[in-house]
């Protein structure tokens, strides 16, 4: 574990100096005004939908955590579970390292309602592969309904190769459904037990994953021009497959691998058009919940230091 502190950051690292390289190539013939320009043309309406998106996909994180807390037959009340969600999530979507990163705020807060480390393990594990679980669900629909779309990062890529994969996906994901309905014997690392779900929390993440991604897409797509002639679909792809490998280099919010996959997947729109949109998007979706978030965590710590200062001078006055 002590390794992996430093490899992390240097991967994150590393994949953040690429990606900036990379960007710059694309971008150097953009000015600044450009992508200011294309910021202030994005309608009013368009800004409210984009900010819609935002909340939807927030929303459906917070369903991540009740999902994975119906699993472990525990109860909470909603509100507790949509701040801690919100702000696991905002903090660990900048940080980087989001399992990781999302574990440590996942335990100050879910131990403070009695939930044991074990518990907050199975619920970390539970949510990302709930994220997994909508990725390769949405990916594998792009993918046979939408071959098309690979041809945008891979030039030449015959569509058997697309429809194979999103079939190969579908069916991983058809297998999760199958073993939990009837009921497949848990999966045994060691001393380790890992149990389906019941069928009726496969669903939950079934219709929980894909609103949460749809959502995050949604912000890109209603802060793009709409005249530029993408379909919805086409920019969920396109998020879908930047989205997952800006969580695989562990890059901090992504920086730079979002941009460098979406901007090399739409060489048709203007550069500064798609920039001011995943502007927005970092906006709505990493930046501004990262401020609240830590507003959030400044308060949690001061109300359970004051608890704990307060019982011991209660302790105190009794002795």
């Amino acid at each position: 574990m002590k390794v992996m502190d430093y490899v992390w950051p240097i991967i994150g690292l590393g994949a953040v100096v690429l990606s900036a390289w990379l960007l710059y190539q694309e971008l150097r013939g953009i000015s600044f005004t450009d992508v200011i320009d294309s910021l202030a043309a994005i309608p009013a309406h368009n800004w409210l939908l984009a900010v819609a998106g935002a909340i939807v996909a927030y929303a459906a994180l917070a369903w991540y955590d009740r999902i994975a807390l119906l699993h472990l037959g525990r109860k909470i009340p909603w509100l507790f579970i949509s701040i801690a969600s919100f702000t696991t999530y905002a903090l660990s979507h900048n940080i980087g390292a989001s399992v990781f990163s999302g574990a440590v705020v996942r335990y100050r807060a879910y131990s403070s309602r009695g939930l044991s480390a074990s518990e907050i393990g199975v619920l970390v594990a539970f949510c990302s592969f709930t994220f997994l679980l909508g990725t390769l669900l949405l990916g594998a629909l792009v993918l046979i309904f939408d071959p098309y779309l690979v041809e945008r990062l891979h030039k030449g890529t015959p569509l058997i190769v697309p429809v194979s994969i999103g079939l190969a996906m579908l069916a991983l994901v058809a297998t999760y459904v199958v073993g939990s309905w009837r009921g497949f014997k848990p999966l045994k690392i060691g001393s380790f037990a890992i149990h389906y779900p019941k069928t009726p929390v496969v669903i939950r993440q079934l219709l929980a994953a894909p609103v949460e991604l749809m959502g995050a897409a949604a912000i890109i797509y209603f802060a793009l021009p709409p005249d530029v002639g993408v379909s919805y679909f086409t920019v969920l792809g396109i998020f879908l497959a930047s989205f997952s490998l800006a969580l695989v280099s562990h890059a901090p919010g992504g920086l730079g691998v979002l941009e460098v996959v979406f901007v090399t997947a739409v060489p048709d729109l203007d550069k500064a058009d798609v920039l001011a949109a995943l502007i927005v998007f970092r906006l709505l979706y990493l930046l501004l919940p990262f401020a609240m978030s830590l507003v959030v965590v400044v308060l949690f710590e001061r109300a359970r230091f004051i608890g704990k200062t307060s019982g011991r001078l209660r302790e105190k006055r009794q002795t």
